[in-house]
């Protein structure tokens, strides 16, 4: 079955080998949909070596076409205007239409206690983290809305509905990120645009990694340890896949979500949500 035939969508943040939104693409692509699947220019480490990820989103194109499927890739800095534009256009351009959103892209900037943070450390996670989605929203309603409809589905967080210590400028804007998502429904209803939010918990991802990392060195302990701890809460005891949040955008984008919009779908593996 391929629910999605005929539809094209865009995800952000789409580069990382062990990421979300690269796991959202394949997804998406495997039901059908033609997948843009875009992130910012310039190199991301791996395995201590630097990378394109211009180079890594071909190989998730190269990967989506492997199997049968439909994508290109473009570089897309989702707190640029220009570069939202023009990588919209281009989808259009190719595709004609472009019927989903998946607004994944993610900082983790000014992930530290509350007293060290800094404004622009603040600005920078609300560029990323809220204007983008808002800049990358406003840019396919129109035509969307010309369409007959289309989805939005933002990638939010347990963060988006508690907090915990450390996290204060990605937990407010994730909580924003909510707002957003809200918004959108109510306003947008009416043209068969339908918005919700995705809120993963602890995913086995390389920024998850990362941030086990960084807490275990200010705890002065092991990772396993740090994980053990972290998970202690989490009802399924362990952190979840990429494809775990994959398979709820597929849920929330396909035909079966039909009435569902303005939701918060958690993917959690039983987290509680902090305060």
């Amino acid at each position: 079955m391929h629910p999605l035939k005929g539809r094209v969508a865009l995800v952000t943040g789409a580069s990382a080998p062990h990421g979300i939104g690269r796991a959202i693409a394949l997804r998406l692509a495997q039901d059908g949909a033609a997948v843009v699947v875009t992130d910012i220019a310039g190199n991301v480490d791996i395995d201590g070596k630097p990378v394109q990820r211009a180079e890594l989103l071909q190989g998730v194109v190269s990967e989506i076409s492997g199997a049968g499927g439909t994508a290109f890739s473009a570089l897309l800095d989702v707190t640029n205007a220009d570069d939202i534009q023009t990588a919209i256009g281009q989808a259009i351009a190719k595709f004609g239409k472009l019927n989903i959103a998946v607004n994944n892209a993610g900082s983790l900037a000014g992930s530290d206690s509350f007293l060290s943070t800094t404004p622009e450390q603040w600005r920078s996670s609300f560029d990323v983290n809220l204007l983008g989605p808002m800049m990358v929203s406003q840019a396919v309603i129109p035509q969307m809305r010309d369409i007959g409809g289309g989805r939005i589905i933002n990638i939010g967080s347990t963060a988006s509905l508690g907090a915990e210590p450390g996290f204060g400028a990605y937990t407010t804007m994730k909580h924003g990120l909510v707002g957003l998502t809200k918004t959108l429904a109510a306003e947008f209803g009416p043209d068969g645009i339908l918005c919700n939010t995705v809120c993963p918990g602890y995913i086995a991802t390389d920024m998850h990694t990362a941030a086990n990392t960084r807490l275990a060195a200010e705890r002065g302990i092991s990772v396993a340890q740090m994980k053990s701890e972290r998970y202690a809460n989490v009802a399924l005891r362990d952190a979840g896949l990429p494809e775990d949040v994959a398979n709820a955008v597929a849920y929330l984008a396909g035909p079966q979500a039909n009435y569902v919009t303005g939701i918060n779908l958690s993917v959690t593996g039983g987290v509680p949500f902090g305060i």
